[in-house]
């Protein structure tokens, strides 16, 4: 099914998987710029269910490296939640017969997503004081998950890493419209390329807009889509980059809180010590990263495969990451 009325699809996948006796208040949500969200409500004999489908654009995958596949991603978002891990409870995985496409239906979690209501609303300023902290702890929990479990992950090592990114700059830059901030740090990146050491789960978009809060604070985590084996402290770094801060600039985790409480969190937790400099060092990587990534949301609405107002102008977010990046290597 590519889009559209999907109500009927997904009633009837419903009433197969949960029992249920229909479903109620189907609507698009506006979360997600590379994946389709969905909220809707199921009545079944143990009371109403709140859920979620979260499905490729269109019911149909994109060919992307980076991501792991939506079948993959609710197996892993169960194996965490399994764990103790702050991720939400998969309820079913769509099936070819079901006429949905790819995707699954997973609980849905109450609480806020959006930043500038978690960073300036009096609703949340108590979790404020503790969500730097809250977001270290939970950074332990995921990079705690057994390895083993997860063979259906591919490790991407730090050098990995470096490549994929210029990659993708020579795709999306070279040949249309260089940047010379971007060269210039990939290049700078690629002297301090860390060694390969420490190896865990990573989520992989660990920020403040992939996490529900509510009044006490970090309730789930959300978009598990560029999961993988790698350095730990990627999530720890991709929080802080300045395009998550939404305008807070003087609070690096999130836009609400300090390094120190985050890696304070994590200490707690995992019982090992944080090296700000490497933290430092994937910061700068993911200030370039997304810069890139920014530049490749808008060649997918200019090609036509998921047209939509969100993808250009994320698009021309690229230019503050090449703000944020002069600003980051010149402290170095």
């Amino acid at each position: 099914m590519a889009g559209g009325n999907i109500d009927a699809a997904l009633d009837a996948a419903t009433r197969k998987y949960l029992s249920a006796t229909g479903i109620a208040d189907l609507k698009r949500l506006s979360a997600g710029a590379s994946q389709e969200t969905w909220s809707f409500d199921a009545p079944t004999a143990d009371g109403l269910q709140e859920l979620i489908l979260r499905r490729a654009p269109g019911g149909v995958p994109e060919s992307r490296s980076t991501a792991i596949g939506q079948v993959r991603e609710a197996r892993l978002i169960q194996i965490c939640h399994n764990h103790g891990v702050k991720a939400p409870n998969v309820r079913y995985v769509l099936q070819p017969e079901d006429g949905l496409g790819v995707g699954f239906v997973m609980d849905r979690v109450a609480g806020e997503t959006l930043a500038p209501r978690v960073l300036r609303d009096d609703l949340y300023a108590d979790a404020r004081t503790k969500m730097a902290g809250q977001c270290g702890e939970a950074a332990a929990s995921i990079h705690d998950v057994p390895m083993d479990e997860l063979d259906f992950l591919e490790e991407i090592t730090p050098q990995q890493q470096w490549q994929n990114t210029w990659n993708a700059y020579e795709k999306y830059f070279l040949d249309w419209s260089p940047s010379p901030v971007f060269d210039y740090a990939l290049r700078w990146l690629k002297e301090r390329v860390p060694a390969r050491d420490r190896v865990t789960l990573v989520h992989g978009d660990f920020r403040n807009g992939n996490i529900i809060w509510g009044p006490e604070g970090l309730r789930t985590i959300l978009d598990w889509e560029i999961a993988h084996f790698g350095d730990p402290m990627e999530d720890l770094a991709w929080i802080c980059i300045n395009s998550w801060r939404f305008g807070s600039i003087d609070k690096p985790v999130g836009g609400f809180g300090r390094r120190e409480d985050m890696f304070e969190g994590y200490e707690k937790v995992s019982g090992i010590k944080v090296d700000p400099e490497r933290v430092k060092f994937w910061e700068i990587f993911g200030s370039l990263r997304w810069g890139i990534t920014c530049r490749s949301m808008a060649f997918t609405h200019l090609t036509g495969h998921d047209r939509s107002v969100e993808r250009p102008a994320i698009g021309r977010r690229s230019s503050e990451c090449e703000a944020d990046l002069m600003i980051l290597l010149g402290r170095n």
